[in-house]
């Protein structure tokens, strides 16, 4: 069975402190959930993963990473690798994130690397991709979200259900607000099944998630899960307040 996966990605946010009043009030709430088709992620940054871990032992908190590097060791000065991660517990790990993209630089062929690195070491990686305000208004949507693809997929070549996730995270509607609508959402999302059909063969392909990433409320959560090829979302702002996020994971499917 596909479980639905509900991921939160804190970014530069959360100091120790803060994460063990987070967990408290979370793991507590969380006792009340069904959540036998649903898979829930958190995303803490890398200083807070090693404690993160000790406090989620035991509870069907899945730990994720923001970034990795493609190599196990070496000169890569600021840059963590995948077998570091694993040594922590981390499972999923998020690449080619639009901040990442938009305010590092890093382009398709190194989120390439990264996503093919995570995979080789036996981690999942949350392949981020998404389009501009600007090329969305250029109708160039689907042609940017293919390049995305190609690339960031070229080093993995054969997949399992579990081993690999797909995020569309519209870059216009990231932390501003504004929501794509379920219908938008949902064209984009097909679009992706069918690349990945190409790519992988159908019926692999529809054993991959493909999140939804951008705005994400407690309010919005259950139009867009309703949709039939959207498997789950990553959720930014509203995953720091333990209450929302619990609104999100509490969602009806």
């Amino acid at each position: 069975m596909k479980k639905v996966l509900l991921a939160g990605n804190w970014k530069m946010h959360k100091t120790l402190s803060e994460v063990k009043a987070y967990f408290e009030k979370f793991l507590k709430d969380l006792e009340t959930i069904d959540l036998s088709a649903k898979e829930i992620m958190i995303a803490p940054p890398f200083t807070a993963l090693a404690y993160s871990r000790k406090l989620t032992e035991g509870s069907p908190i899945k730990l994720g990473a923001q970034n990795a590097c493609w190599e196990e060791k070496g000169a890569f000065t600021g840059e963590v690798s995948p077998l570091m991660l694993k040594e922590l517990g981390v499972e999923y790990v998020i690449v080619g994130h639009s901040e990442r993209r938009h305010i590092f630089g890093e382009t398709n062929e190194l989120v390439g690397k990264r996503a093919e690195g995570v995979f080789r070491f036996g981690l999942t990686p949350i392949l981020c991709v998404g389009e501009t305000l600007e090329e969305r208004q250029q109708n160039k949507t689907l042609e940017v979200i293919k390049s995305q693809l190609e690339a960031g997929l070229n080093g993995i070549k054969e997949v399992g259900g579990r081993d690999l996730v797909i995020a569309y995270e519209p870059v216009w509607a990231i932390g501003t607000g504004i929501t794509a609508t379920p219908e938008q959402a949902e064209e984009v999302h097909g679009f992706i099944r069918d690349f990945l059909s190409g790519l992988y063969g159908k019926e692999k392909a529809e054993t991959i998630r493909i999140l939804y990433g951008g705005s994400v409320t407690p309010e919005n959560i259950e139009s867009l899960i309703k949709q039939p090829n959207i498997d789950g979302v990553l959720v930014g702002g509203a995953s720091l307040d333990p209450d929302k996020f619990l609104k999100i994971c509490a969602v009806a499917l």
